[in-house]
This record gives C-alpha cells, structure tokens and sequence, in this order.
C-alpha cells in the first residue's frame, strides 16, 4: 500500500507538471514547449544538487569554499553562480523579465561548466514570447517537486521520461525522431547486455538508449563506470535534449562537438563499438544526393545503400563501428527486411557474412 501511495504521488507530480504546461499552449506548439519545460526541470534539479552540497560544506566547516567551482564539481555537482539559482528564480517568478532571467540562468550555469557546452537553450525563454503568469505558474508547480526525496526512485529521471513520452505522443508523427518507447529500449538493453566496453547509438535522440544501459547495468548489480557512451544526433534541439536528459543522471558522454548528420559528418570515425543500440529514423528517402558518399568506406564489401531508403546506411554505419565481438540491436520499419536492388544484395551478405543473430517483429 505505501509503495502504491508513493506511485500516486509521483503520478499527481506528473500530470500536475503537464497540465501545467498544457496551459502554455496557444502561442507554444507541442514540439516547442517541451524545451520550455524540461529546461526548467533540469535547472531546479541542478540547483537542489547545488543546495544540497553547500549545505554538506557548511556542515563540513568549510564555509570558505562555498564558491569554488571544484568543490562541486568533484562530487559530480553543477556550480551554480547566483542568478542561476532555483530559489533566485522563484523570487523573481512575477517578475516582467523572468523569461531573461531564466536564459541567463541557463547561459551561466553552461559558461561554469564545461561538461554542459553545447547543453542548454540559447536565449529560448525571451525568443518564446512567452505569457508572464503562466510561465510563473509552470515555476511554481516544479518548485514543488523535491528532486532529491527519493534517490533510489530517480524522481527527475521519471518525470523527465514521463514528459519525452507524452510530448512525443501529443506530436504524433516523427515522434521517434527523438524518443524510443521505454518498452523497446529495455527489450534491446536485455537482448545486448551492455555489462562492459563502448556503447554507440548514431542516431541518439534523447539519449533514451544510453539511460536504459545506465540502468540494466544497476539492476544487475554491474559498475557503471566499466561502459563509455558515444552518440551522435542531427537536430540541435534533441542533441541539446540528450545532453540535459544525461547530464541529469550524471551520465558522462561523447556526443560529439555539434549536432551533425552521421553520414555526411561522422564525429566518430575510429569508433569501434562493444555495443550499438539505435532507433535511427525509418525509410529515410534522399538522404544523399546520387553521386555523394559512393565511396564511403562505411559500406566498404557492400553495396552502396539507395538514395531512396537510407534503411540498410544506417545498418552498415552501424555494422562499421563493431568491434570484432561486437554486437548492435536496433529497430527499423518491417518493410527494411525486404525489398530488392541493392537492399537485396546487402542484407543477402550480411546473411552469408554471419553478422544476423536473431530479427524479432514487434506489434
């Protein structure tokens, strides 16, 4: 009964959270106010971090450090300067120039940590036009969640999954573009076992694959630390998703310098993976011009992919970044198992080259 009470709570916090952002809608279109919200929800979670460790030097009597960056940073904590603070945030909730409070809160806490370059919106809540009294209740609902209550729980991680999930429903179409259903991400973690070594996803969205790994390896009792992460996203605002969805969990990886499109600007090109898990985006059509990546060494002993369906590109990009006992899981559209042309010649070596273990259809 009690573990059922906490779930109710945990699900009131949700929907109170949605519910509330719903209530931006009008001006804001789905696909936009989700970056509204889950800024905010990592700058409240990276200030109760931040609370929380001043608060052990203080009891630790070392006042004087209060304002060193390393002091945070070595326990795997945001420094956060003043204006970037959540109660600061609150205080000026009613304020005209909230929204530029806020981009400046993100701006900052990105400039005093290096880890997060690349992380956060760009001066988003000012460009948003944003209504002041419902941007100051959407302040007021996350301040009421308490990040930090329930360790083993990952409140933020929940809510933060929670609203990938419902934002990519209200979105509908392309909503895979940058969240994979849990479900999935969890049938290809338990297939793969991603215990030790590289893991890789060229195609990363929010990072969902990566989170998943994270926590097959703490369910089986495995060190996090034995796996590196290495991604690669084409759509600013999803790699910047990706970066705040990791940075959250304190999951350290290399998601490249910039947004990129993996075929034409491959940031991990000597990669050679333990693990690739990917959701890529299915029967990509024109993804390369007729002459353009013919010689590409990606797909070196196979076909070069059709500019039509960038389904079997995706395959051997993949296939290029094994390590020589390593094994990738990932989903793609049925129609990707059939086909003729080139696909045909493709997936007829990859049969003959022994790389195909096992193909599940999913309802």
């Amino acid at each position: 009964m009690a573990k059922q009470a906490k779930d109710k709570k945990h699900k009131s916090i949700e929907e109170a959270l949605w519910d509330s952002a719903n209530k931006l809608r009008g001006s804001v279109e789905p696909s936009e106010y989700k970056h509204v919200v889950l800024g905010l929800i990592f700058l409240k979670f990276a200030s109760d971090k931040f609370e929380e460790r001043k608060a052990e030097l203080i009891a630790e009597g070392k006042v004087k450090y209060l304002d060193m960056v390393e002091f945070y940073t070595s326990k795997n904590v945001f420094y956060l300067p003043q204006v970037s603070r959540w109660s600061y945030l609150i205080d000026n909730a009613k304020q005209d120039d909230i929204a530029i409070k806020i981009d400046t809160a993100l701006f900052t806490v990105e400039k005093n940590n290096p880890a997060l370059k690349g992380a956060l919106p760009d001066n988003y809540y000012s460009r948003m036009n944003l209504d002041v009294s419902k941007l100051a209740s959407l302040l007021d609902t996350i301040n009421n969640i308490d990040t930090l209550r329930d360790k083993q729980q990952d409140i933020v991680g929940r809510v933060y999954e929670y609203f990938l999930s419902k934002f990519a429903l209200a979105e509908g179409k392309g909503k895979g573009e940058f969240y994979t259903p849990k479900s999935i991400v969890n049938l290809i973690a338990e297939m793969l076992e991603p215990y030790k070594g590289k893991i890789y996803d060229p195609a990363c969205g929010s990072g969902g694959m990566f989170v998943q790994s994270i926590k097959f390896i703490q369910a089986h009792h495995g060190n996090t630390k034995d796996v590196s992460i290495y991604g690669q996203e084409y759509t600013a605002t999803t790699y910047k998703l990706a970066k705040m969805n990791l940075a959250i969990r304190g999951i350290t990886a290399n998601l490249g310098d910039v947004p990129e499109n993996t075929f034409f600007r491959d940031q991990h090109k000597d990669l050679k993976a333990d693990f690739v898990m990917a959701n890529p985006p299915f029967n990509q059509k024109q993804w390369r011009a007729e002459n353009e990546l013919t010689t590409d060494p990606r797909w070196a002993g196979y076909e070069v992919p059709p500019t039509g369906n960038a389904n079997y590109a995706w395959i051997l990009n993949m296939v290029s970044k094994l390590s020589e006992n390593g094994v990738a899981g990932f989903i793609l559209a049925n129609g990707a198992l059939g086909g003729g042309g080139d696909e045909y010649k493709i997936r007829r070596k990859l049969i003959v080259n022994n790389l195909v273990e096992a193909i599940l259809v999913l309802p």
